[in-house]
């Protein structure tokens, strides 16, 4: 990690989103303040509609606020570039999505190296890299496996291994139980927690789904848009 300690990683002021539909106005969120440390196990949770998905996206950059600010390291994301965005997501954020967004036509191994590949990384230290995670991810002996050779949950296994693999500073997950099996979903959370207890990985949720609200060790629900709780929990309580 190069954040100074201490230093917030995520921090999230006074922000708005508003979408257009036709004529009409459809506030998304309302006001959100925010704070993520380096670290933190962290889910955002609330009914459909609340506004949690929107304010993932905005803090992976994929979308802009109508008002307020996001900063990522200590970078407003408001001030930067196209490409300084792009490189941003690039290379500080990680992201885990619930349809997972493998390529198809690349192995395993492929997948979980192309950030790094792109980014330059020699051949050597990404070859090692990607073996480590995908061992670690349980995915040893499946590295030229292609994903529709590949079941849900170890697709979303590469996706993880994939989103950590070139160290970024927070890993965004997207509803990453959504399309798995219940017991799947349970050793996903546990690699998960693993990887944030051992690697220091922060990871923020996007969830409804009760198994990672109880493995949180924040949770933050927002209702209408607004924040309406944010509950911190004893790591060692899990």
């Amino acid at each position: 990690m190069t954040t100074t300690a201490g230093a917030p990683i995520v921090e999230v002021q006074g922000v708005k989103k508003v979408y257009h539909q036709g004529n009409v106005e459809v506030p998304a969120l309302r006001g959100v303040d925010l704070t993520i440390q380096a670290g933190e196990f962290t889910a955002i949770c609330g009914p459909s509609g609340s506004g949690k998905t929107t304010l993932l996206n905005l803090i992976g950059a994929l979308d802009k606020p109508t008002a307020g600010t996001i900063k990522l390291e200590g970078k407003e994301l408001g001030s930067m570039t196209r490409r300084q965005l792009s490189r941003l997501r690039r290379d500080r954020i990680g992201f885990v999505f619930q349809a997972y967004n493998l390529m198809p036509v690349l192995s395993a191994y492929e997948n979980a190296e192309i950030v790094m590949a792109v980014q330059g990384v020699d051949l050597a230290t990404r070859q090692k890299r990607v073996m480590e995670l995908l061992s670690e991810v349980g995915l040893q002996g499946l590295e030229k496996r292609k994903p529709l050779e590949l079941s849900g949950g170890q697709q979303q296994r590469v996706a993880i291994a994939r989103a950590i693999a070139s160290n970024p500073a927070v890993v965004l997950a997207d509803e990453p139980t959504a399309n798995v099996d219940s017991d799947t979903a349970d050793k996903l959370l546990a690699m998960m927690e693993q990887l944030n207890a051992q690697r220091g990985v922060t990871f923020i949720f996007s969830t409804h789904d009760p198994k990672v609200m109880a493995r949180a060790h924040r949770l933050v629900k927002l209702v209408d848009g607004a924040v309406a709780s944010d509950e911190r929990r004893d790591r060692s309580a899990g």
